[in-house]
């Protein structure tokens, strides 16, 4: 996974400051997070670290956060880690964000994967996080196009995980193309859809 970046939203890479790690499942997509650990890693850590888990092995078939044995995980990954977050791909039920609305606002890191460039599902997820009061660091990575950063940020990310060509080829222009001037006004301060 070092063959990453971590750019912040104003384009600048913050790759060295960060210190999430993916808890490694058999599904963990690359370039979820810059290292990964496993349970059995985290539970012999002297330190407590920044972990990343993956939403659906928290919820139950109903979408709620699981009781019995999965609770009883969750609150081992709490008392191990410093900080929790979440990644959610966004091909998981957007109604799924709702009914554990509660556990996403505690989140510190929560990770939208896009698993292909043609899913537009992350727009959706970032700004329903918005909407449901998410305050927190959201995190694009996957399959994005550098032409849709400037979106992504007006729908409520916060910061991208990029592959190493992408991060090493000039990437500022991504993050100000809606600075440009539309009908007088800034338009990177215009809603994303609006009536006028």
């Amino acid at each position: 996974m070092a063959n990453h970046h971590v750019l912040d939203s104003h384009g600048a890479d913050i790759s060295g400051e960060d210190t999430w790690q993916a808890l490694a499942t058999a599904q963990l997509p690359d370039g979820i997070a810059l290292s990964n650990l496993t349970l059995l890693e985290l539970l012999h850590k002297q330190e407590k670290v920044d972990v990343l888990v993956p939403l659906a092995d928290l919820l139950n078939a109903d979408g709620k956060l699981a009781n019995g044995l999965l609770a009883q995980v969750l609150d081992i990954l709490k008392q191990h880690s410093s900080r929790l977050g979440v990644w959610i791909t966004s091909n998981t039920d957007a109604d799924d964000l709702s009914d554990v609305k509660d556990f996403l606002l505690t989140q510190d890191l929560i990770v939208i994967h896009v698993p292909s460039f043609v899913d537009g599902r992350g727009f959706s997820f970032a700004q329903t996080l918005r909407q449901l009061g998410y305050e927190g660091d959201i995190r694009m990575a996957g399959a994005f196009g550098r032409d849709q950063i400037a979106y992504l940020l007006r729908a409520g990310a916060t910061s991208f995980v990029l592959n190493e060509h992408d991060a090493k080829s000039d990437i500022s222009q991504a993050f100000t193309a809606l600075a440009s001037s539309y009908d007088g006004r800034d338009a990177s301060a215009l809603p994303m859809f609006s009536k006028n």
